[in-house]
């Protein structure tokens, strides 16, 4: 086990279940459907990693430093590719954000999450188990 990545997935996971009910209960009347749609993307793909994150924990073991890669990738595709995805769906009720500099950010943190795949792809070939 490897409380570290465990919980960061938990807090992760936590963060998602919040702001998945705030999307769905507190945000559904304040920003356009197109909007509400894209905070729901980013919430599903911060859950698909959370999961991610708890699988990368069974391979506590190995210390492997593609496990390690994995782990930081797939944090960093959450805060960076959710995260400006959370701020960009909310901009017009925030005015929180210079949209010309938080657009390319998301495809930074889409890259982070293939990283982190081909992390795990090959910390499992690597795997003598």
């Amino acid at each position: 086990m490897n409380k570290r990545i465990i919980l960061t997935a938990s807090f992760f996971g936590l963060t998602a279940v919040v702001l998945g009910a705030f999307g769905a209960h507190g945000l559904e009347d304040k920003i356009s459907k197109n909007h509400l749609e894209t905070w729901e993307t980013a919430v599903d793909y911060q859950f698909y990693h959370t999961v991610a994150l708890l699988f990368l924990a069974t391979f506590s073991r190995a210390k492997n430093t593609y496990i390690k890669f994995s782990f930081i990738t797939f944090t960093l595709g959450m805060l960076l590719f959710s995260g400006s995805l959370y701020v960009l769906s909310t901009r017009a009720i925030t005015d929180f954000g210079n949209p010309a500099i938080l657009g390319p950010i998301t495809p930074i943190g889409g890259l982070c999450f293939i990283l982190g795949w081909l992390g795990l792809f090959v910390a499992t070939i690597k795997n003598k188990g």
